[in-house]
C-alpha cells in the first residue's frame, strides 16, 4: 500500500507495530512503499526514543549560514539601548574599534538585528485613500466625458465580457461601447485612442476609482491611463468611493444597455460587439430621451474642436534637469536611483534643487514631491489631483 502523507505519524506507528509483531523488514517496506533505509531509520528512532521518535522532526537547520554569534548580536542591542539615537553606521564603527579581531557585520545586518529586536522606528508611509475630486457641470458637448465598465457578464461560450462605455455628459451621446475580455489598461488605451481619433479630445473625463482609470497603490492613485490623459490636456474627475450616483447619467445608460443588449448575450465577443453596435446606433440616433426633451443625442452632440494629435514633448525651462523615468518607475541622478512610481515610466519629469541636497520633482505643471539622495525615495506633497487642487 502507498505511504499516506496525510497521517505520517499514524503510518509510522502501524509500520513499527507490524515489525514488533514479527513481520520482515524487506517485505514490510515494499508493502508501505518506502525504502529499507527509511524503514530502518524509523525502527531505530523508535528503539532509541520510543513513540516520541515517530513524530515529525523540525527541518530547521542546526545552524544558519552567516548567522551572527550571539555575543555580537547582544553587543549590538546593548549599544543601541545605551545610545538610542545611534544607527547601524555608528554601531558598526564602534564594533570595528572595540573588537578588531572579530569579523564586523555589514550595516544592513546590524540594521536587521535592531529591527528584529524592535529597536527601529519604521516611518509610516502615507497610503493614498481615494476621496474623489470636484465635479464639473459639463454644460456643453465635450466639456465632460464619462467612462466606466459595465458589470461583467457571461457569454454563450462561457467566457466573460467586460463592456467599456464612454458617454458625453451634456448630450448623453454614447461615444463608445466596446466588448472587452478584461479590464487591462492596454485594451482601454486602444479604445480611448480610437474614440479620441473619431471625436477629438474632451476637457475632462469622469470615472470611478477602479482600474485601469486609477491605481490605489500608486502615487496619488494615478494610473498609466490617467497619466496619458493628463499629457493630452484632459482633466481628471473622480467620483467619491461608494457614490455611483455622482456618475448617474452614465449608470442610467448602463441600465438600458443591460436590458437591450445583453439579454440574451452573444455567443462570443464578436457577436456581442455586433449587439453593442446596434444598441449604440439606436441609443444615439433613434431613441428619444426624456431628459433631452425627447430629442436624440445625435441632435445635440458635435465632435470636439480639439483634435487628437498624439503627445507633445514636455519642457521644464525653470528646472535644473529633465529626466526620463525608467521602466521600473525610478529617477536616475548620477549613480543614485530614486523611486517615483511606475505609472510615470517613460515620462519626462523636471527636477530642481530647492535646498542643499533637496530636489523638487515636477510632472507637467504638477509638483509631486521632494527627495534627497540619501533616502532614495520621494516624499509626496499634498495630492495635486485631489479635492483641494482640482
Amino acid at each position: 500500500m502507498p505511504w499516506k502523507e496525510s497521517c505520517l505519524v499514524d503510518e509510522r506507528m502501524r509500520f513499527v507495530a507490524r515489525l514488533v509483531e514479527g513481520d520482515r523488514m524487506a517485505e514490510l517496506c515494499r508493502e508501505f512503499g518506502i525504502s529499507r533505509k527509511t524503514g530502518y531509520k524509523i525502527w531505530d528512532r523508535y528503539q532509541r526514543v520510543g513513540l516520541q521518535g515517530l513524530n515529525d522532526r523540525s527541518r530547521r537547520p542546526y545552524r544558519q549560514a552567516n548567522q551572527l554569534p550571539v555575543q555580537v548580536e547582544n553587543t549590538i542591542v546593548r549599544l543601541r539601548k545605551q545610545k538610542p539615537s545611534w544607527g547601524a553606521p555608528k554601531i558598526r564603527e564602534i564594533l570595528i574599534r572595540r573588537y578588531p579581531e572579530v569579523k564586523t557585520p555589514a550595516r544592513s545586518t546590524i540594521h536587521a538585528v535592531l529591527d528584529r529586536h524592535g529597536l527601529v522606528t519604521r516611518p509610516r508611509r502615507r497610503r493614498f485613500r481615494a476621496q474623489g475630486t470636484p465635479l464639473s457641470a459639463g454644460p456643453e458637448p465635450n466639456d465632460l466625458w464619462c467612462a466606466d465598465y459595465k458589470g461583467e457578464f457571461l457569454l454563450g461560450n462561457r467566457t466573460y465580457c467586460y463592456p467599456l462605455t464612454i458617454t458625453d455628459f451634456s448630450s448623453r451621446y454614447l461615444l463608445a461601447c466596446e466588448a472587452q475580455e478584461n479590464t487591462q489598461a492596454q485594451y482601454a488605451f486602444s479604445a480611448f485612442e480610437r474614440t479620441f481619433q473619431d471625436f477629438g479630445l474632451p476637457k475632462a473625463i469622469r470615472t470611478d476609482n477602479g482600474v485601469p482609470f486609477a491605481s490605489p497603490n500608486s502615487l496619488f492613485g494615478l494610473s498609466k491611463l490617467s497619466v496619458w490623459w493628463l499629457r493630452l490636456g484632459i482633466r481628471i474627475e473622480r467620483i467619491r468611493p461608494g457614490h455611483p450616483e455622482q456618475n448617474g447619467r452614465h449608470e442610467r445608460m448602463h441600465l438600458t444597455l443591460k436590458k437591450e443588449a445583453t439579454k440574451p448575450p452573444g455567443m462570443s465577443l464578436l457577436q456581442q460587439q455586433a449587439k453593442f453596435d446596434d444598441f449604440q446606433d439606436g441609443f444615439n440616433a433613434h431613441r428619444p430621451h426624456q431628459a433631452l426633451g425627447m430629442r436624440f443625442p445625435s441632435d445635440l452632440y458635435k465632435p470636439s474642436p480639439r483634435p487628437y494629435r498624439g503627445l507633445a514633448a514636455l519642457a521644464y525651462p525653470l528646472h535644473d534637469k529633465v529626466i526620463t523615468v525608467t521602466h521600473c518607475g525610478r529617477i536616475c541622478l548620477g549613480s543614485k536611483k530614486v523611486n517615483l512610481s511606475q505609472v510615470f515610466s517613460g515620462q519626462d519629469v523636471g527636477i530642481k534643487e530647492v535646498a542643499d541636497g533637496i530636489w523638487l520633482v515636477t510632472f507637467m505643471d504638477y509638483d509631486l514631491g521632494f527627495f534627497d539622495l540619501e533616502a532614495n525615495r520621494l516624499e509626496p506633497l499634498d495630492n495635486p489631483f485631489g479635492p483641494s487642487a482640482l
